[in-house]
């Protein structure tokens, strides 16, 4: 949508005035590479179907990496005018209240989020299955909102307990990521391989406790 490319001109012009010479990762627009270790991932506009469908669930996102390291990051929902930010070693915020993953620590108590890649192919059949493995766990319930990135910020303050989606492109996830582990939080890849925070990956989050029980049942195929 035109909001996407608008909100990202807006995102880069804002910070280079403050950061000039930093290199940009964003979705709607492609940025030559600079000599800086510093990174800004952007999307400016995360749940765009949402947004253009008149659904009140979308959100922009900004994180900072240093050297291929997240550092920083920041998570706008425009609708709640709920603002999740975290800097490293710091911790994790929501509008200016710390925030901490939930207690949950096995599926029966676990409230989910996933994401469906947009393919409609194989990848899609099998978070169906996903889908379907994790309701016979009894967990309480599955959802799916449609912004990764606040999907996210959702586990990293405790409304959720896990999400995981196929790929995710890293300015969907990198703000998000940081906030959810200085939140306490963790993620991983399918194989709880360490996520790059700067190439597209398959995304487990969890809480820490429920992550391994949150594995199991993704690779039981």
């Amino acid at each position: 949508t035109i909001a996407d490319t608008e909100a990202e001109k807006a995102a880069v012009s804002l910070i280079r005035r403050s950061c000039p010479g930093h290199n940009f990762l964003c979705e709607e627009n492609d940025y030559p590479r600079l000599d800086s270790p510093y990174t800004w991932v952007i999307d400016p506009l995360d749940g765009t179907g949402n947004y253009a469908s008149g659904l009140p669930i979308f959100s922009a996102s900004v994180g900072l990496a240093r050297n291929n390291e997240l550092v920083a990051g920041a998570v706008y929902d425009v609708s709640r005018d709920e603002l999740f930010y975290a800097q490293k070693g710091k911790g994790a915020f929501l509008n200016g209240k710390r925030i901490r993953v939930n207690s949950a620590t096995n599926l029966t108590q676990a409230l989910l989020i996933t994401g469906f890649y947009f393919d409609r192919g194989r990848n899609m059949i099998n978070t169906l299955e996903q889908i379907k493995r994790f309701h016979f766990k009894q967990i309480i319930g599955i959802r799916r909102l449609g912004s990764a990135a606040l999907d996210l910020c959702y586990v990293a303050c405790g409304r959720a307990a896990g999400f995981w989606e196929f790929k995710l492109n890293p300015w969907d996830f990198a703000a998000a990521k940081h906030i959810l582990e200085e939140a306490g939080g963790k993620m991983t890849g399918k194989e709880n391989e360490p996520v790059p925070p700067l190439l597209p990956h398959f995304i487990v989050a969890s809480n820490k406790k429920i992550h391994k029980a949150m594995l199991a049942v993704i690779n039981d195929d």
